[in-house]
């Protein structure tokens, strides 16, 4: 199931894809994933699902907006680590 919403940009902000409404929501959209992810609001497996990617094209999708797959806060890693 999916819900359609509406967002109010400045009409230049389109013009960056061409003009092209459909490009400019997905890139937004994906834009926003990613986001949630790297805030931690989300799995990747979440992520990939939203976006109907695999898990693979999302972990991609991480790397081209620069954003770590890892979720890992130093104190985590450190517990992590240090577990027998």
């Amino acid at each position: 199931m999916s819900k359609q919403v509406t967002v109010e940009v400045p009409e230049y902000a389109a013009e960056m894809f061409g003009g092209d409404d459909a490009r400019f929501s997905r890139e937004m959209f994906e834009a926003a994933i990613v986001q949630w992810y790297d805030e931690g609001r989300i799995s990747s497996g979440k992520g990939a699902e939203m976006l109907e990617l695999s898990r693979a094209e999302f972990l991609d999708l991480l790397f081209r907006h620069k954003v770590s797959p890892f979720q890992y806060t130093p104190e985590k890693l450190a517990e992590e680590l240090n577990r027998d």
